[in-house]
This record gives C-alpha cells, structure tokens and sequence, in this order.
C-alpha cells in the first residue's frame, strides 16, 4: 500500500500576495489551522505514514509547525491548559513522520517531486498539492480509494471533478471516454491544458491528487522542459500512458482553491460552518450579517 506522500510547497504563493510575501501561503489559517494541516490530515486519514515536504529556504516555518516545540508545552502544562496542549501535541500520530527536501530552483512541479526522488526510492507514492483543500464527503476519503484502486489494478490514479462546461477552459481536462460515476476510475487517454469552450473532451478537471509508481522518477528525469520552461508533472504522466494504464478517478468530496484569494474565503466559511466548536455561532454571524 501507499505510504509515503510529496508535498510540494515550494512555490512563491504569488496569487496570495501580499500576505504570502512574508508569511508561507501554506501557513495561512484557515478558521484556527493552517491550510497545509488540512492536507496532511487528509494523506494521514487515507493510511499515509512519511509526509516528504519539498521546499524552500522561505518555508521553514511549516517544517517548525510539525515539529515539537517544548517551550511552549511547558508553559502550557505549568499553567494547565490541557486543551491547548493536546491540540498541539497530537496535530500529528506518533507513527507519522515528515521530512523535508529542497527544490533549490523553481523548475516546475515535475522538477519538485523529483526532488524527492532519493526519499521515495523504490517505493509508488502519492501527490497532493498543497494549494487544494479536499474536504471529504460524509463516509469517503477520495485518497483512500484512489490509493485502494492503485492497490487493486496497479493503473496510476488521477483525481478528477465535474466543473460547469463553462469554466473548462481554467483548468487541466482529462480526455476519457465517458465521465465515471463519483468513487469510481475510468481509463483516461490524456489531459488537455485550458482547451478552448467547445473543443473540452470532457468535463472532469484535475485536482491535484495523484497517486504514482516510483518508475515515474526515471520518466522525470528524462522529461524535458515544456509549458513555462518548467518540468512538467502532465508531460511525464504522458510518457507513462505509453506504456502503463493511467486513470481518472472522479472525487466524491469538495475541493477548494486556496492558491487563491476568493477559494481561501469559500474554504473558510465551508470550515467554519462544520467546525466543531464555532459552528453554530459562525452560522448565527453569517445569518447577523446577511
């Protein structure tokens, strides 16, 4: 089974500025977490064990958030606030570890996940991009099937969502032959950047969820760059589909954006409703408001 994940944080959070110039866009809170916790709680509740962060010298606050920090869970103990430091000694299981490697040049998000090459090894692993929150459906962790599905028929797996036709130009589409119920993969024949309204062979979006084989590393290297001058995760998924079945499997949760500004606010207020302790008075504010 899958256990090992790449998070790619390295990137400049650009369409978060100005927030993201001083403090990592991964860092930012959403109701009383930062976003990335949501992310890697979502690997850890689908049976990831080793979180790999790929990041940069820019970034070292959320490589510190995972860590112990003994000061303050003294202070916390000597003044009794036993809530607090439960909630800050077990953001994390003990069998879960994270680790973190540097991408010392912005070369593309192919060119981060093989930054993890050497920790990976051998071993098939999954993608998350830490820009999109996955918020699960009632009873379904969507990684934990696409991880299942991988399991069962060895094909690589894709996270996909219906978008409105309308909007297929914003986003990578998957070309298949016919859309999948949700929870459920299909053969996908390729991924078309922002094709034009009317030319989109479908209407299913990727997510930013995948779940590979460790030979995709060797396709990495080889892959030249494409789109940006970067190294493109999608041209070495493309090598692979010449010789392996790669799927798209189409999620049953909800994503949220939050890369960006107006995603941010949705996944807020979507948390915020479904908090435990503040959704009932987050509601009545938003009822006070409108």
């Amino acid at each position: 089974m899958i256990k090992k994940a790449i998070l790619p944080v390295a990137g400049l959070g650009t369409r978060f500025l100005p927030a993201s110039k001083s403090i990592p866009k991964e860092m930012v809170t959403v109701v009383d977490r930062p976003a990335i916790e949501y992310v890697v709680k979502e690997a850890v509740a689908a049976g990831i064990e080793q979180i790999i962060l790929v990041t940069h010298s820019s970034k070292a606050s959320i490589e510190n958030y995972f860590d112990r920090n003994f000061e303050l869970e003294t202070t916390l103990e000597n003044k009794k606030k036993f809530d607090l430091l439960k909630e800050i000694t077990e953001i994390l299981p003990p069998h879960v570890n994270v680790i973190s490697v540097r991408q010392p040049q912005p070369l593309g998000l192919g060119h981060a996940v093989l930054c993890a090459k050497a920790v990976v090894g051998d071993d098939d692993f999954a993608v998350l991009l830490p820009d999109v929150l996955v918020k699960d459906s009632s009873d379904t962790n969507d990684l934990s099937l696409m991880i299942q599905r991988f399991a069962d028929t060895q094909a690589s797996q894709i996270m996909v969502e219906a978008v409105p036709d309308h909007m297929v130009d914003q986003y990578g589409i998957v070309d298949v032959a016919s859309t999948p119920a949700e929870g459920r993969s299909i053969v996908m024949q390729g991924i078309v950047e922002k094709p034009a309204l009317g030319t989109a062979p479908s209407n299913l979006s990727v997510v930013g969820r995948y779940i590979l084989p460790a030979k995709i590393m060797q396709l990495l290297e080889q892959t030249p760059k494409g789109a940006g001058n970067e190294i493109q995760l999608t041209d070495a998924i493309a090598m692979l589909q010449q010789t392996e079945v790669v799927e798209a499997y189409r999620m049953k949760g909800q994503t949220f954006d939050c890369g960006s500004k107006l995603g941010y606010l949705k996944a807020v207020l979507h948390y915020g409703i479904d908090h435990p302790q503040l959704g009932e008075s987050f509601k009545a504010l938003i009822q006070e408001l409108t």
